[in-house]
């Protein structure tokens, strides 16, 4: 049943959300066309520059879209975002690397040495 003249999501706030909602949204995708080749080119580099680099695929969440983590044998790691996590795989086995899903695998622990060594040598004293 319908009263005539009701909206959803009656008043100022809900107006504003609704606009603010689709207008991210179609930044975020204008942004990623734009950066996706930087981000790839990022990827290549880091692979082609480092010995025994894994990629790790990370879900999409209600926060960040779907990345694909680079980690090196020393734990050196980047992170980039990627389309889906169909493009992810198809990258890494394109540069030839393994590749996992972070939520099967979890992070290799040398990454979390390698982060904790950075944060212990940046902190100053």
């Amino acid at each position: 049943m319908r009263r005539e003249g009701y909206r959803d999501g009656v008043g100022l706030l809900s107006r504003w959300w609704r606009r603010r909602r689709r207008s991210s949204a179609a930044a975020a995708e204008g942004g990623w066309r734009a950066r996706s080749g930087a981000d790839a080119e990022h990827l290549r580099s880091f692979a082609a520059s480092r010995t025994g680099v894994e990629a790790y695929v990370e879900p999409a969440t209600s926060v960040t879209p779907t990345t694909l983590v680079l980690v090196a044998q020393d734990g050196e790691w980047t992170r980039r975002r990627v389309p889906d996590p169909a493009a992810a795989w198809a990258f890494a086995r394109r540069l030839g690397i393994p590749v996992y899903d972070v939520n099967q695998t979890g992070y290799p622990q040398r990454m979390r040495e390698h982060t904790a060594r950075r944060r212990r040598d940046e902190q100053p004293g």
